[in-house]
């Protein structure tokens, strides 16, 4: 499907609903090197060595890697793949005696090298696969936004842990840019997206959801700044009244926010991806073919513009 619908951008699907290691903190940590992670009633945690979760959450990976090799043969172009940023992981991920990664810095330090190393070699393993291809790095970073106001809440639910200071956030984000070494963009589909602390990090691009965007100027400012912009313009679910938007309702949607921060229509094209808000997860198979196709087509329409 993604092949077929996305010629010019095709992505490894992430397939979460195959259970825990399909899940993008479970898949992610999958990546890890020397840190080996497990589930724990219910959720990820640092484990004392290998075991079976991580087996599961790397053969999905390379199952997955394998079925892309096969569909995408002789494929040359652009592909994307994704994983979880350090900053996500770290407010997601337990540490054994309790709490989560991001109350110990040093132990975030050490996620992040490892997350640096693991991507780096799942780079080089779908550049193997897919040898005339030039593959893109997506890090998602939903908790971005959450970590840097200090609101990721503690166990207990009573308290909160402490804020990440940006500069140190940047340097983390940045250590994983450029070690794995291949262009990068970051993707955060949560309100507040700090845009100038991920234009500092070396990424060439910005993944949002454009209706979460409540200040123009910062994501003028970025794009001025030659920030490519994945702009989230069609709903990941189906709405209440309706179906799925129309190529040209998307188009329109995109313009508009475009037309605002008066920037010329033949840049757009340019520096402009159209994509779903967020992932589409919890959409189904239908309805994902028919906003993938919309995209598509919304961005033909406004490179004719």
């Amino acid at each position: 499907m993604v092949l077929g619908e996305l010629p010019e951008l095709p992505h490894l699907p992430e397939l979460p609903a195959r259970g825990p290691g399909a899940d993008m903190i479970g898949r992610s940590a999958g990546l890890l090197v020397e840190l080996p992670v497990e589930v724990y009633a219910g959720r990820w945690r640092v484990a004392p060595r290998p075991g079976r979760d991580l087996r599961r959450a790397r053969d999905l990976m390379e199952r997955d890697l394998d079925q892309l090799a096969e569909q995408a043969e002789g494929y040359a172009g652009p592909i994307k793949v994704q994983a979880a940023g350090p900053l996500t992981l770290a407010a997601s991920l337990e540490l054994p005696i309790g709490g989560r990664l991001l109350r110990d810095p040093g132990a975030v330090r050490d996620l992040t090298g490892s997350l640096a190393e693991g991507l780096r070699a799942h780079v080089a393993a779908v550049a193997r696969r897919l040898p005339q291809a030039s593959v893109l790095l997506q890090l998602d970073e939903p908790s971005l936004p959450t970590v840097l106001a200090g609101r990721v809440p503690t166990e207990s639910g009573l308290g909160a842990y402490r804020a990440v200071e940006s500069v140190d956030a940047a340097a983390l984000l940045r250590t994983v840019v450029e070690a794995v070494g291949v262009p990068t963009l970051v993707h955060c589909c949560a309100p507040d997206v700090p845009l100038e602390l991920i234009r500092s990090t070396g990424a060439v691009a910005v993944a949002l959801d454009l209706d979460l965007v409540t200040k123009l100027d910062p994501l003028g400012e970025a794009i001025d700044a030659g920030l490519g912009l994945l702009a989230g313009a069609a709903p990941t679910r189906p709405p209440s009244a309706g179906g799925a938007p129309t190529s040209a309702q998307i188009a329109d949607r995109v313009r508009q926010v475009w037309d605002r921060l008066g920037f010329p229509r033949r840049q757009l094209a340019e520096q402009v991806v159209i994509t779903p808000a967020c992932g589409l997860a919890g959409a189904t198979p239908e309805y994902a073919r028919v906003v993938l196709a919309a995209c598509r087509d919304a961005g033909r329409r406004l490179a004719e513009d």
